[in-house]
């Protein structure tokens, strides 16, 4: 019997593209806790280059306008979402739950399906819903921001008019996405009044590659953000709200602890974040079933120097440094953090640390059933309700 729990953890598995290591493990492929550990903590840091299909497409019915998934956690899930179909190459916009049975779900299809077009039975399911800037209708500027690894794209969307075009939002990814990810948050920003930049960060497929072409957690991206920071200071930002989603937020926490335009950020938003790593590979690792000891010397390779170059980590990832309840005297930042319960992918029990360890600096609202960077899908009005009486609380923007 598989229960809840390592389901959550298989099925979260693939956020770090860890779901075959395990099948290697315990085939043998990898042999010996040392060669496991190996394996373990370069998965963690490796971007992935592909989805991977987590549902299946069981029939599209044209007519009708409909399209039965196979049913997940998230499948299931009332709201909007996207759909990667035929490896990524196509994408389809999903509308509100019709029906479902135990092993299908049958959603309202909101993307234009042709006669003539052919879809593969594999698919991913996505909480990005908007895929481009241009479906936003709203006026936005392709910029470059300078960073140490070069020059990163980023979506500019300024305040309406009438806004106040000093606060600026910076929206910061997660792992495996890119700044489509947080397009969802634009109108609600644009509707308060203030400036969104959504950014890219080292190694996430649209900006430059570092040398290592690894991740680091945080511990590498902030730079990124920093500069996206500089970029916004040169162009009149006085106030600045930095927002993450998953390793985003990580990356975002990351950030406030190390910049030198502290003094600039008026607050933080995270959604699903990565509160603290060892948690998160802990929890996959468990749910893979990989022995705790092999776990261990993953963990520990990933912050010593001479292993993190072997896995190609660059210098080593103290996952001390990662831990932001540990660090929690550190913070300054007043912080709105949204995370659901049955996350399946960030486990939210570290943001709930964060809240116990911090009362004083951070708000937490949390969810039951709303899944991973879901929260906007699974209820649209709550989600933007929770971010517009932040900046309205934060006396930012002009939110209506």
């Amino acid at each position: 019997m598989v229960t809840e729990p390592r389901r959550a953890a298989r099925e979260g598995a693939r956020f770090l593209g860890l779901a075959g290591l395990a099948a290697g493990i315990g085939a043998g492929i990898v042999v010996g806790g040392t060669a496991a550990a190996f394996a373990v903590a370069r998965k963690a840091v490796t971007p992935l280059t592909r989805r991977i299909a987590d549902t299946e497409i069981v029939a599209i019915d044209r007519a009708a306008q409909t399209i039965t998934l196979s049913r997940t956690p998230d499948t299931v899930l009332p709201g909007r979402y996207g759909l990667f179909i035929n490896g990524s190459r196509g994408y389809l916009k999903l509308g509100s739950v019709l029906s479902s049975t135990e092993t299908t779900v049958t959603r309202k299809l909101l993307s234009h399906v042709g006669a003539g077009t052919r879809i593969g039975r594999a698919a991913t399911f996505s909480g990005w819903y908007f895929s481009h800037p241009s479906e936003l209708h709203i006026p936005y500027d392709a910029v470059s921001i300078r960073t140490p690894v070069g020059g990163c794209p980023a979506w500019l969307f300024p305040a309406k008019e009438g806004g106040e075009r000093s606060t600026w939002v910076i929206a910061v990814h997660g792992r495996g996405t890119t700044r489509s990810e947080v397009l969802r948050a634009v109108p609600v920003f644009r509707d308060a009044g203030v400036t969104s930049l959504a950014v890219s960060y080292r190694n996430d497929g649209d900006a430059p590659r570092s040398m290592s072409g690894r991740y680091g957690l945080g511990a590498t991206e902030w730079a990124d953000v920093e500069a996206a920071i500089a970029f916004a200071i040169d162009r009149g930002a006085r106030r600045i709200v930095l927002m993450g989603w998953s390793m985003g937020g990580a990356i975002v926490l990351q950030t406030v602890l190390r910049t030198a335009y502290a003094d600039r950020i008026d607050s933080v938003i995270l959604d699903s974040p990565v509160v603290d790593w060892r948690s998160v590979l802990d929890f996959h690792a468990r749910g893979l079933r990989v022995p705790p000891p092999v776990t261990q010397i993953a963990l520990r390779q990933l912050s010593m120097p001479s292993w993190s170059r072997v896995v190609r980590a660059g210098e080593g990832i103290s996952l001390n440094d990662l831990d932001i309840v540990r660090r929690a005297g550190e913070l300054t930042h007043p912080m709105l953090v949204l995370h659901s319960d049955d996350d399946g992918f960030v486990p939210s029990g570290a943001s709930h640390g964060l809240a116990d360890a911090r009362p004083d600096l951070v708000t937490l609202i949390t969810y039951t059933e709303a899944r991973h960077t879901k929260l906007w899908n699974y209820d649209e009005q709550r989600w933007r309700d929770y971010l517009q009486g932040w900046l309205r609380e934060r006396g930012l923007g002009q939110v209506v």
